[in-house]
């Protein structure tokens, strides 16, 4: 463990997080200028604390304050017998980036897919996010592939 992360425990969420969880969703969102309604929120939620979702998350926690978190969902591939894992969403809060804790739930989701059997952890950044990019292209590689996409 990094000295810079000494302390910190990376921990599933569970039922009773949703406090600590909270501000650290509404964070991301910020960050990314976006405002998801109270029902995305909810279902988010719900999801995240339902076993038979596929959908997971962690928060990285000092003491009693979750500094960061992390959501990753398994979904299948026609590539591969194994599934893959996604990490949707990934946020450290402000006055803590820069200490290891991207790195250390990233690593968590890694754990997470291989004893889930997953072939694979993927994920997005948007083009601008100049400084979590330095940390993926350490420990990840670029698929060379872009995203296209259609909302409905």
């Amino acid at each position: 463990m990094d000295s810079d992360t000494a302390g910190i425990a990376i921990r599933p969420i569970g039922p009773g997080d949703r406090e600590a969880w909270l501000p650290l969703w509404r964070g991301y969102q910020a960050f990314y200028r976006v405002d998801l309604s109270a029902a995305v929120t909810d279902t988010t939620w719900a999801r995240l604390n339902d076993p038979a979702e596929p959908v997971d998350g962690a928060l990285a926690w000092r003491d009693a304050e979750a500094l960061g978190l992390v959501h990753h969902i398994r979904h299948r591939s026609a590539w591969t017998v194994g599934d893959y894992c996604y990490l949707q969403d990934l946020f450290v809060a402000d006055g803590t980036r820069g200490l290891g804790i991207g790195r250390r739930l990233i690593e968590h989701v890694y754990a997470a897919a291989q004893a889930a059997g997953c072939s694979r952890v993927h994920w997005l950044t948007h083009e601008t996010n100049a400084d979590a990019m330095q940390l993926y292209d350490r420990i990840a590689e670029k698929s060379g592939f872009v995203q296209y996409r259609r909302n409905f």
